[in-house]
């Protein structure tokens, strides 16, 4: 807690000025060849790569941003790793500003499907979006997205995420940057139309330390369970006889920016 000039008591912010939390719901629709649906609760931070919130140390386990979970893993922070990726790709930001969207670790452990990042120039302008996927088999890939005025982005999908999906067909997606509501759409197309649709729905929280905690009593170990969630409904995929697709031999090492 910080005490005001006038004596009043307000929560203590977490360092890092841009920070927040969001409280999300997280909906997937899968729609063939079999109709499921699946939701789920969560939270994930919002935070500028230069400006890291810093928490304190008691409390430093439930959050922690560590550049070997994203990108190559290699690289001496997320920013470095992003910027190598970017560079690969024939995009220099010029030092601008970017704002990712991500779980943290929690107790050491993170999982995340999704880690969007907005990349900005000098400026302020938006220069492009990186859309980065993590599978259950420990593999990421990102994809360099540049949006339309809508916020919306098409790609071919060149990653094995689900068991359950080939590597085939194309991403739609919608990627506004949050602001006071978190609004992200992906849909995957393919020759059966839309098969599948993941939302993420949310609303701002700032990034103080009674908010933190209590996101975390609300959802303890939320990226573990985000984790455990994925396998639970492959499992009843699976036992509802969804045919699997093996995963190709040629997918992304652990760790390796594509």
């Amino acid at each position: 807690m910080t005490r005001t000039g006038g004596g009043v008591v307000s929560p203590a912010p977490v360092r890092g000025t841009s920070a927040a939390l969001y409280e999300c719901v997280i909906t997937h629709v899968r729609r063939t060849p079999l109709h499921h649906a699946l939701r789920h609760r969560t939270y994930l931070w919002c935070v500028d790569l230069d400006h890291l919130p810093v928490l304190p140390r008691p409390l430093r386990p439930l959050a922690r941003f560590d550049a070997r979970d994203h990108f190559g893993g290699t690289s001496g922070s997320l920013r470095a790793g992003l910027d190598a990726f970017l560079a690969a790709h024939g995009v220099d930001l010029g030092g601008g500003r970017v704002v990712m969207l991500a779980h943290a670790r929690v107790f050491g452990y993170v999982f995340n499907p999704l880690s969007v990042y907005w990349c900005r120039d000098p400026a302020g302008a938006l220069v492009c979006v990186v859309a980065e996927v993590h599978n259950t088999y420990g593999q990421r890939h990102c994809y360099l997205l540049r949006t339309d005025e809508a916020d919306e982005a098409a790609v071919d999908k060149e990653f094995y995420v689900s068991p359950f999906f080939a590597v085939e067909g194309r991403y739609r997606m919608r990627l506004p940057l949050p602001g006071e509501r978190l609004a992200l759409t992906v849909h995957l197309e393919n020759d059966d139309g839309r098969a599948f649709t993941a939302v993420v729905r949310g609303r701002r929280r700032p990034a103080t330390v009674p908010g933190l905690l209590a996101a975390a009593a609300r959802r303890p170990w939320s990226t573990a369970a985000v984790s455990a969630g994925i396998r639970r409904h492959g499992v009843h995929l699976l036992l509802r006889g969804l045919p699997v697709h093996p995963r190709p031999r040629s997918a992304p090492q652990k760790g390796m920016p594509s």
